[in-house]
């Protein structure tokens, strides 16, 4: 019998974080464990009157990808993928690894040729999405790898993916609607803003933002979600950041990952562990060393790092600033194959969020009343 939270979880991502409507067509995607969580949301589009379809895959077929693909398979782009990203209304994607570290002794050489193969049709699906012409969302399905990284049992990680969601609630679509309400409060502040600055252990960091959107993170493009965020300008991005957990991108792990700019753009870059691949994901374009996000955490129900930039770059009273594309409905320009989330940790005493010179945010809190907890 499937888990009626499961249910649950589907009706959020149908009803209201992709709003199916009759005729849409409806990508479903995911890996091979999440099968029961996409047969849920099958049935749920079919109820919304759209055309839902299933794409499965698998920690093996991956593994096989980079053991077996030639240079030229590397580079191939499909067109079917292509036709699915321009034909697709809704797409609604399940990361479920069986194994998170499954690619963490691939080359990194082979990786960034199939993140720069994909390159266009990321883009594509950016620009699709920025133009309100496909709507699109990502979750997470409690696997037993999912639960050792974060170092709970089955059973716990379980509870701590549907409670972020705000799934034990009696109404949880309607529990979104307000921390929607209240996050655009925020959103509408720093719309205003000229520059941010970050200061942190080993940290101070200048953004420039002025006229780039700050888009409110409520549920929609991301579940569970918490955050508001924007592209910063591509050469306004000064001073130093040391990332607080560890940097996870294709299952590889980074460490104290500390980085400099100047004019926009990585000078400077080291790490503990991992530092090599940080570098080679980088260089793999020339927008790869330019910031394409920064994003102030405000799910306050997440408050554990679990190896999972999905809840980790929610955690509230955190930031994080993410090397590569950026989101085009930001104003953003930066165009890379790379888009590669860093959280710094916000909640020791010390640590600050400026807007234009005045603390918006000190130990993790926000000191505005009218910006609670979410």
């Amino acid at each position: 019998m499937r888990d009626a939270r499961l249910d649950r979880l589907a009706d959020v991502l149908v009803r209201y974080s992709t709003e199916v409507k009759k005729g849409d067509l409806v990508r479903i995607s995911g890996e091979l464990p999440g099968f029961p969580l996409m047969e849920a949301i099958y049935e749920k589009v079919l109820i919304a009157g759209g055309h839902p379809f299933a794409l499965v895959s698998s920690d093996a077929m991956e593994d096989a990808f980079y053991k077996y693909a030639s240079d030229e398979q590397l580079a191939y782009l499909s067109p079917v993928e292509k036709y699915i990203v321009e034909e697709s209304d809704v797409s609604i994607g399940l990361w479920a690894e069986e194994n998170t570290k499954s690619l963490s002794n691939v080359d990194p050489k082979k990786q960034s040729m199939a993140s720069q193969a994909k390159k266009p049709m990321f883009k594509r699906f950016l620009e699709r999405a920025a133009k309100k012409q496909l709507r699109w969302t990502g979750t997470q399905y409690p696997t037993a790898g999912s639960a050792q990284d974060a170092e709970m049992s089955q059973r716990e990680y379980e509870d701590f993916v549907f409670h972020a969601g705000l799934l034990h609630l009696p109404d949880p679509i309607a529990a979104w609607k307000k921390v929607s309400e209240r996050q655009q409060r925020l959103a509408d502040y720093l719309n205003k803003a000229r520059e941010v600055r970050v200061i942190a252990k080993d940290t101070d960091l200048r953004l420039g933002v002025q006229g780039r959107l700050w888009i409110n993170c409520d549920g929609h493009e991301n579940f569970p979600d918490g955050e508001v965020f924007t592209g910063p300008i591509e050469d306004a991005t000064e001073g130093t950041i040391r990332y607080s957990f560890p940097a996870v991108h294709h299952g590889r792990e980074c460490h104290d990952i500390v980085l400099k700019f100047k004019a926009g753009k990585v000078i400077e870059a080291r790490a503990s562990k991992g530092e090599e691949f940080l570098l080679q994901m980088m260089d793999q374009d020339a927008g790869g060393r330019v910031l394409g996000e920064f994003a102030l955490g405000t799910n306050f129900g997440i408050t554990k790092y679990t190896k999972n930039t999905l809840f980790d770059e929610k955690i509230g009273g955190t930031c994080h600033a993410a090397l590569g594309a950026a989101y085009p409905e930001t104003g953003g320009k930066n165009d890379s194959g790379l888009h590669w989330d860093m959280v710094c940790d916000l909640r020791q005493p010390g640590c600050r969020i400026e807007v234009d010179g005045r603390t918006i945010m000190e130990a993790g809190r926000f000191v505005e009343a009218e910006w609670p907890r979410v």
